[in-house]
């Protein structure tokens, strides 16, 4: 999903304006992220319409089409919208923001599920926002439809800062140039941001590009109780095994029963009455 962007930060977002880019450097060979999603949405019973919103360059919303849902993919990105209508076809591809959105399925139909993943529920930064996004999500859900999300754990930086220490950095080669990119991470507890700073650099004479982006920080029990309070009962809440932990979900893993780690999933089910 296009980063929510401030007015101190800068407008260039290598990646989500360069889709192909982004698939080379976060290659997802095994579509490791739609088949946990896919195993949720199963495990639970959910019917087969389904909205991936922040589905980005559309790769987890096709895997979930191919397994035999009717799939709605939103972001707000013009350039991955496109991306993923060329590359990875099936689901309907519609541009919508995540903050307040108003959706159905093609037919006119709630969901039966709303899948969020990557962090993508992150890029609300304020409590508006994340009003905004499960009030929106209740509105596009049938009854007792369910909402699966998967994030960044802002439990893991109480106390911890190998993530913020030193600046990662990051080589690959694309189409002939090889690119290089330096992150580094900051917490705004003021805020309650993870703000990321990203420079890339590329052999190929391009000047090197600076993309600021930040994620909202959730608490484990911060995010229950905003659940609860949009009419949604927690089914699952752990950090892991997921399609980003170490080791990473497979086939027939069950959720634990932990919030420590660095990812944090949740499955939600909309409940019938408000």
């Amino acid at each position: 999903m296009t980063p929510t962007r401030t007015r101190t930060e800068e407008s260039a977002n290598l990646l989500t304006d360069n889709p192909a880019l982004y698939e080379a450097r976060f290659p997802d060979p095994d579509r490791l992220a739609g088949r946990w999603a896919e195993d949720c949405l199963r495990r639970h019973g959910a019917g087969p319409r389904v909205l991936d919103m922040g589905c980005g360059t559309g790769r987890d919303a096709a895997h979930l089409h191919s397994a035999g849902r009717t799939v709605t993919g939103a972001d707000l990105s013009e350039a991955m919208l496109a991306h993923a209508r060329a590359h990875h076809p099936g689901p309907v591809y519609v541009r919508a923001d995540l903050h307040g959105f108003d959706l159905r399925d093609p037919g006119g139909d709630a969901f039966d599920a709303v899948v969020c993943l990557d962090s993508s529920l992150l890029y609300c930064h304020t409590n508006d926002q994340l009003d905004g996004f499960l009030a929106s999500c209740r509105h596009a859900l049938a009854p007792d439809g369910l909402l699966v999300a998967e994030m960044r754990n802002g439990a893991y930086f109480l106390g911890r800062t190998d993530l913020l220490d030193a600046p990662t950095v990051n080589a690959f080669t694309w189409q002939g140039t090889a690119y290089r990119s330096t992150t580094t991470l900051a917490v705004d507890r003021t805020a309650q941001l993870l703000r990321r700073t990203r420079v890339w650099t590329s052999d190929d004479g391009s000047p090197p590009v600076e993309q600021h982006s930040a994620w909202r920080l959730l608490l484990p029990q911060e995010l229950r109780h905003l659940l609860a309070t949009h009419g949604f009962e927690v089914l699952e809440l752990h950090d892991g095994p997921g399609p980003r932990t170490e080791p990473v979900w497979r086939e027939g893993d069950l959720p634990g029963h932990t919030t420590d780690a660095d990812r944090l999933h949740v499955v939600a089910r909309r409940t019938s009455s408000h």
